[in-house]
C-alpha cells in the first residue's frame, strides 16, 4: 500500500517509515506541514493518509489538511496524535477518520488499524466499471436516486463539503454532500476539465470565454479562470487564433 506520512516529529516519522515498511507498504513522502502534504498528494495520490494534528511548523493543523483531502481526494485518513482531550477529537470526527490513534503507538496496532482502514474503505467504494464512459450519472434524489445526463451538466463545483451540480436551463443548481475529489472519477473524459480544485467545468457548454472568466449556454452563471492555469486551459479547447 502508497501510505503518506504527514507528522513533524522526526523521531515518530522515521519510527512509523521502518514499521510501514516492515510490514510491506510504500512510504510516499513525509511531510511536515500543509503546504509540503498538498504537494505531494497533487504529484501522486497515495492510497492512505497518516495525518499528526499538532503541526509545529504548518500554517495549519493535521485537521484542517484532513478536510482538504476530503474536499479533493477519496482516501483513508488514520489520525496519530498526543492529542487526548475531547474538543479535538470531536473536530476530528467531523472529517470522517478511518481511525484515530493516539501516541506513543503500538507498532502492531497501528499495522492492524491501517489494514482494516483500508479493507473497510475498498468495502464500502462504490464499484463502477468505466464510470467516466457512462453517459449519465445517478445523484442521490429523496429516497433513491435520479439521472442526470452528462452533457446537460455546465459546471461542478466544490464548497467545503458539498458540491454544486450547475444543470443547463435549471435556475438553481443541485446541491449534494460529497467531495468533488469522488465526484471527478465519473468526469474524466475529454469534455470535462478540471480547471481548478474546486471546479470541473464541460467544455462543451461553454459559449465563450475572455480573459477572466468562462460562460455558459444560456446561463448567467460564470467561472473565474486563474491566471496560472490560463494557458493550460487554452490547450483544451479548440482555439482559432487571429493570423
Amino acid at each position: 500500500m502508497n501510505i503518506l506520512i504527514i507528522e513533524d516529529e522526526i523521531i515518530t516519522a522515521t519510527d512509523l517509515k521502518e514499521t510501514l515498511e516492515e510490514n510491506g507498504h510504500y512510504v510516499q513522502d513525509i511531510c511536515k506541514s500543509y503546504n509540503e502534504a498538498i504537494n505531494a498528494i497533487r504529484i501522486k495520490v497515495p492510497d492512505l493518509a497518516i495525518v499528526d494534528i499538532k503541526l509545529r511548523n504548518s500554517t495549519t493543523d493535521g485537521i484542517a489538511i484532513a478536510e482538504e483531502l476530503n474536499r479533493d481526494f477519496d482516501i483513508p485518513i488514520i489520525y496519530l496524535t498526543s492529542q487526548a482531550d475531547n474538543a479535538t477529537f470531536d473536530r476530528a470526527k467531523l472529517t470522517q477518520p478511518a481511525a484515530y490513534l493516539l501516541k506513543p503507538f503500538r507498532h502492531n496496532e497501528l499495522v492492524y488499524q491501517i489494514e482494516l482502514a483500508y479493507n473497510h474503505f475498498l468495502i464500502n467504494k462504490p464499484v463502477v466499471t468505466n464510470p467516466s464512459k457512462a453517459e449519465s450519472v445517478f445523484f442521490p434524489y429523496q429516497k433513491g436516486h435520479q439521472k442526470i445526463k452528462k452533457k446537460q451538466i455546465q459546471f461542478i463545483k466544490a464548497e467545503g463539503h458539498y458540491v454544486n451540480i450547475y444543470i443547463e436551463n435549471e435556475k438553481k443548481p443541485l446541491l449534494f454532500t460529497m467531495n468533488i475529489g469522488y465526484i471527478a472519477q465519473f468526469f474524466t473524459t475529454s469534455d470535462f476539465y478540471k480547471l481548478t480544485r474546486s471546479y470541473i467545468v464541460n467544455l462543451e457548454q461553454i459559449v465563450r470565454f475572455d480573459a477572466e472568466f468562462i460562460y455558459f449556454e444560456n446561463s448567467q452563471e460564470k467561472v473565474s479562470i486563474p491566471q496560472g492555469q490560463r494557458q493550460d486551459f487554452l490547450k483544451r479547447v479548440a482555439l482559432i487564433k487571429t493570423p
